[in-house]
């Protein structure tokens, strides 16, 4: 593998892991958020999926971003009568978003950011020494 394609396939990284902590930050965004009508739906927790996919341009494995889905876990609930989302009981759904667990995930995510641009640094280094020892 070339360095520029080691290039690419950590910018395919850093696009991913770019994108999966915009998803966690609207999920934190999001966190206290309740529906607008008795009885619906409060904001759904989503995540970001991704895979590898073998780039046959340059024969290298990259990040693919197959998409952003919706979390199935079940909706919290909170006795607040007079709310205006309450349902007839009193309670009031509530987004099915942990914030540990999405402080969790955001870390995970800039440590992997930060792996991608350290093996940029290190492709770029490494050329710069080529071409320092060809002078």
């Amino acid at each position: 593998m070339d360095l520029r394609t080691s290039i690419d396939v950590s910018a395919t990284g850093l696009h991913a892991q770019a994108l999966r902590m915009r998803v966690i930050a609207e999920n934190l965004a999001n966190a206290d958020s309740v529906a607008q009508t008795a009885g619906g739906d409060p904001y759904r927790r989503r995540v970001a999926t991704f895979r590898a996919h073998l780039d046959h341009a340059n024969g290298a494995t990259a990040v693919q971003v197959v998409g952003i889905t919706a979390d199935k876990s079940p909706f919290g609930k909170i006795y607040q009568p007079g709310n205006p989302a309450a349902d007839k009981a009193g309670y009031v759904q509530t987004p099915n978003v942990n914030g540990l667990i999405e402080m969790a995930d955001m870390r995970a995510a800039q440590r992997s950011y930060q792996a991608n641009l350290n093996a940029i640094e290190a492709a770029r280094s490494m050329t710069a020494r080529t071409l320092d020892l060809i002078k």
